[in-house]
């Protein structure tokens, strides 16, 4: 259990990685935008919300089904395995972690949308009919610890990652951090085209197809690698930017019902206008 002294300090923290962000894209999205929002557009406040509860949440929970998986990997994997990937130059254990890490996460998000009950929370996320860099907030914390949990694995079974080590696990902080701020990035609303480098790094573009209200919602997973999903066949990128976001899927107006209504039986769950 976190103590209040503990929870102060981390809340202290992503209100400063906030502020950070804000200083980067909100410049941005004024001088380059897609489409022209007001600063403070609807439903800022609720996304700010999510920002805070699904920073919180995943970390806290994630602790020891992580701890588990590493302790398992440890005694289960061939021990060749992970002193190949422990002997690694640190530079190359990282590059190598990011491409591990996003290929275990675009199954995660993959999934998140294939298997019914892992889209109940996933939904939330789509709800957004506009998209700017806060929308990468708007996740639900089961959706959150599922989407780490699936990128994180593969770098401990790999021993990419080692967090039994006594010393602070560099990688898997690269890896969070790198896809975090990434995440903020391919969110944002602004008209950015990379050219050929499309098709080697995720843009705005590339991820704003995802976010269609239909036609294309099941495509472009990746948070930073396209060619996963040129691999195993979603991927999106036509010279034009989608007209429309959201999801036809029932997600509630209030945070209380968005939050608690995924976890409810069937029977019980909620539509929008209830």
């Amino acid at each position: 259990m976190l103590s209040p002294a503990a929870i102060l300090n981390q809340l202290l923290h992503l209100t400063v990685w906030l502020v950070l962000l804000a200083a980067v894209f909100v410049p941005l999205e004024r001088l380059f935008a897609l489409k022209q929002e007001r600063l403070l557009r609807a439903g800022w406040a609720a996304d700010l919300f999510w920002y805070f509860l699904s920073s919180l949440l995943p970390g806290f929970l994630l602790a020891v089904p992580m701890a588990l998986v590493a302790w398992a990997a440890h005694r289960l994997v061939p021990a060749p395995v992970q002193a190949f990937s422990a002997g690694l130059p640190l530079p190359a254990r990282i590059a190598a972690a990011l491409v591990v890490g996003e290929i275990g996460f675009y199954w995660g998000h993959r999934w998140s949308h294939e298997i019914p009950f892992l889209w109940r929370f996933h939904a939330l996320h789509h709800s957004a009919e506009h998209l700017d860099w806060l929308v990468n907030t708007r996740a639900h914390p089961v959706d959150m610890v599922f989407g780490k949990f699936v990128g994180l694995v593969p770098l401990y079974v790999l021993g990419l990652a080692n967090p039994l080590s006594g010393r602070p696990d560099v990688v898997s902080l690269v890896v969070v951090i790198v896809g975090t701020f990434w995440g903020f990035f391919i969110h944002a609303n602004v008209r950015w085209r990379f050219g050929p480098l499309e098709a080697l790094i995720a843009t705005p573009a590339f991820h704003h197809w995802h976010h269609t209200r239909r036609d294309h919602v099941d495509r472009n997973y990746a948070s930073m690698l396209p060619l996963i999903d040129r691999l195993f066949g979603t991927w999106y990128v036509p010279r034009h930017w989608p007209g429309e976001y959201g999801t036809d899927h029932p997600v509630p107006a209030g945070l209380r019902d968005q939050l608690l209504d995924p976890l409810a039986p069937a029977a019980r769950r909620m539509t929008p206008a209830e």
